[in-house]
């Protein structure tokens, strides 16, 4: 209670606009509180459907102290487990993802069906309740292709969100997708300094020029949304809807989410090194390579890039105080060939040199905070506003936990 009481006077005592104060972003037992009240309480991004495509496919998803074993049935439903079994406690599933007829553990082999199951225990007696010793669920909702779990036995609101997102989402039939490519990176650093980082572009000119071919780093795209009267934005997406694709702003109303359309720089239609496309087949119902990007973030673990021939998906998971684990999966059509119709090299390039470079300065970022020298520092209202944005959201969001207003509001 002393540490939740710590954090809750830092946060009320801290000046808007500017950067948060040094606990926040190092000291261990208020990193447990950001566990306990965000990541332990809100819908997180596990992955996309298309990593599961058929029955026992599986992928596993640390949040801090839980494993989480996310698996699709012999239904073709998705589901989420405690990867834990209710033997003696070994995990389940040790792999990143896979795939099996049911789960079995490893250690007595006690196996479950893919919904949860207990089916055999060896030895376990006559009288051993076989129904009563299934996994435990875990939430997980679907929003237009994206899985979604929260660990909390009352999760927030997720309908609206599902809703918007299967609306945005049509266009690029997810389902009809698969992973080209995955890759994981550790940032020595805070989550909430990573995902600072990916809030604005103020960065962008001086650290990503392979990005900077095709990203615009005007403030209108990255920022929180205020900027959507750009005349190149309104009229990206006068074009983009006519065709058929949603593109105005969609913002949750706690901020927590966004929806948004932007057009690439100059004649760009896809990110790689020269802005030209990074995979020979259209995904889902595009009806044009330039499309621009639909841009969607969703606090606390993630952001994405759909393209008209690649979708990128960024998933975030605090490992510590100062680690955070940074996953990128690239998704193509699932007819696709690789080395005919994309070369994984040219597909993967521009974010995986993005990546190693937001890692280094970030990582800098980390390096300076920890400093006895280090203060709060403002943001630009103009080149940071997402920043702001996110920092909000963040404050609102564990001040109104902490007090119990959530809870007095969800009821």
């Amino acid at each position: 209670m002393a540490h939740a009481d710590e954090m809750l006077s830092l946060l009320m005592a801290r000046k808007p606009k500017h950067t948060l104060p040094q606990p926040l972003y190092n000291d261990p037992d208020l990193y447990q509180v950001d566990l306990e009240m965000i990541f332990y309480r809100d819908w997180l991004l596990a992955g996309p459907t298309c990593e599961i495509p058929k029955a026992g496919a599986y992928l596993t998803v640390q949040v801090g102290a839980y494993s989480v074993v996310v698996v699709r049935g012999a239904d073709r439903k998705i589901r989420a487990f405690h990867n834990v079994c209710r033997h003696r406690g070994s995990r389940l599933c040790t792999a990143e993802r896979g795939s099996a007829p049911k789960l079995v553990c490893p250690y007595h082999q006690w196996t479950y069906e893919l919904d949860g199951r207990l089916l055999w225990a060896r030895d376990m007696g006559e009288d051993f309740d076989l129904a009563a010793n299934g996994l435990k669920p875990v939430q997980c909702r679907i929003a237009g292709g994206l899985i979604f779990i929260c660990l909390a036995e009352h999760p927030p609101a997720f309908d609206a969100l599902a809703e918007i997102a299967e609306t945005y989402f049509a266009p690029y039939e997810m389902d009809t997708l698969k992973v080209a490519h995955s890759n994981s990176i550790v940032e020595q650093a805070n989550w909430k300094l990573v995902m600072e980082n990916n809030r604005e572009c103020y960065h962008c000119a001086g650290t990503h020029p392979s990005l900077s071919v095709s990203f615009s780093d005007s403030p209108h795209i990255g920022g929180d949304g205020s900027g959507v009267g750009d005349p190149m934005i309104v009229d990206h997406h006068k074009r983009c809807e006519a065709a058929g694709l949603p593109a105005k702003l969609q913002l949750a109303p706690n901020e927590q989410w966004r929806f948004l359309r932007v057009p690439l720089l100059g004649e760009a239609v896809s990110y790689t090194s020269d802005g030209g496309q990074a995979v020979e087949q259209l995904i889902g119902r595009m009806p044009f390579r330039n499309s621009g990007s639909l841009m969607f973030f969703h606090f606390p673990t993630s952001w994405n890039h759909f393209l008209s021939d690649c979708i990128t998906t960024f998933r975030l998971l605090p490992l510590s105080p100062q680690e955070t684990l940074v996953t990128t999966r690239w998704l193509v059509n699932k007819d696709a060939v690789e080395g005919v119709d994309y070369d994984v090299e040219r597909l993967t390039e521009v974010w995986t040199q993005t990546n190693n470079e937001d890692r280094a300065i970030v990582e800098e970022n980390q390096r300076g905070v920890n400093s006895p020298a280090y203060e709060p520092g403002p943001y630009s209202e103009l080149q940071e506003s997402g920043v702001i944005q996110f920092v909000d959201w963040y404050a609102s969001t564990m001040i109104s936990r902490l007090t119990g207003r959530a809870m007095i509001a969800a009821e």
